[in-house]
């Protein structure tokens, strides 16, 4: 079985001629035209062809690194958010217990300045 890549122009807009695959000396299972519009090579894979240009992914990769940094700076402003909160409620806890202006004493004991006749 054998593939024929047809001809092309490449990214610097230089004509390629046409091909089949595979192709001599290259791997005896690379029967498939795989690559881009303007990079055409012989594969394994029958689903690696890609009707668009090449630097078409690399803008594509770029916009993906434009995402993924942008929501790592918002994960990174959310924890570093978090940590500050928590630190604040931690730092403006009171220290010492509330006094609830009351003594409680256990039933059945004294009070002070009280005297059983």
């Amino acid at each position: 079985m054998s593939a024929e890549c047809s001809g092309y122009l490449s990214a610097d807009k230089v004509p390629v001629s046409g091909f089949s695959c595979p192709r001599a000396g290259g791997d005896a299972r690379a029967v498939y035209c795989c690559g881009f519009q303007d990079v055409k090579y012989c594969c394994d894979d029958p689903h690696s062809f890609f009707p668009y240009e090449h630097g078409y992914m690399w803008w594509l990769s770029v916009g993906a690194l434009v995402g993924l940094s942008i929501a790592a700076v918002v994960l990174f402003a959310f924890i570093i958010t978090v940590c500050v909160l928590c630190y604040l409620f931690i730092s403006t806890k009171p220290r010492s217990k509330l006094d609830t202006g009351l003594s409680l004493q256990m039933a059945g004991s004294e009070t002070r300045g009280s005297s059983i006749c």
